[in-house]
């Protein structure tokens, strides 16, 4: 079984990322569990607990968490900056990290793929454009399932898991740098797992 630390900004990142992980165990064949360390509060909550549980990490030592992983939206900062404030958090740490930095927002990764939208809600969704705007793919994602008849009552982010698990992976990639990026590193770590 190999465990996974998670710290996360919200409700969303847990839910998607949440799904992904479960659906690469099942693919690859590898037991995993979800620690989830934080999962609210933001992009500044996800750094503070993050460096927090590094430094107690070092401190105490015990038993390590196999992969840690890091997200929070790159929100008009871009992937690279993002990224680069969560790295420089782990710079001392001898531990296999991902982070995971949707661009600009993680709600536009559920709508990555109409395909696997029309398998969940009947209908296909319109492919998002890439703006910074901080509720344009919530809204765009609130719309679209309302189009096909369903109102959300967690503005669909209750229905990450359904999505995630009929998404073309590779095809979604394709559509978007930032979840390609996430994708390569997530497989590679399940390779090394499978060995």
């Amino acid at each position: 079984m190999r465990r996974i630390a998670l710290f996360v900004e919200d409700y969303a990142h847990k839910q998607f990322l949440g799904a992904l992980l479960q659906r690469l165990a099942e693919d690859s064949g590898v037991k995993i569990s979800l620690d989830w360390r934080n999962a609210r509060r933001g992009h500044g909550a996800v750094v503070r607990e993050f460096r927090q549980y590094l430094h107690d990490l070092q401190r105490e030592g015990g038993r390590q968490p196999d992969l840690i992983v890091a997200s929070t939206d790159a929100n008009c900062k871009g992937l690279r900056q993002r990224t680069k404030a969560l790295s420089d958090v782990a710079q001392q740490a001898d531990l296999q990290i991902v982070f995971a930095v949707p661009d600009p927002h993680i709600e536009r990764w559920l709508l990555l793929d109409s395909g696997a939208f029309k398998k969940v809600f009947g209908r296909g969704c319109k492919a998002p454009d890439q703006k910074c705007e901080r509720v344009r793919y919530k809204k765009m994602l609130i719309d679209a399932i309302r189009e096909s008849g369903i109102t959300p009552s967690l503005g669909g982010i209750e229905y990450a898991e359904d999505i995630v698990k009929e998404m073309d992976l590779g095809q979604a990639a394709r559509n978007d740098a930032s979840l390609q990026r996430l994708l390569e590193e997530f497989n590679a770590v399940f390779r090394e797992w499978q060995q």
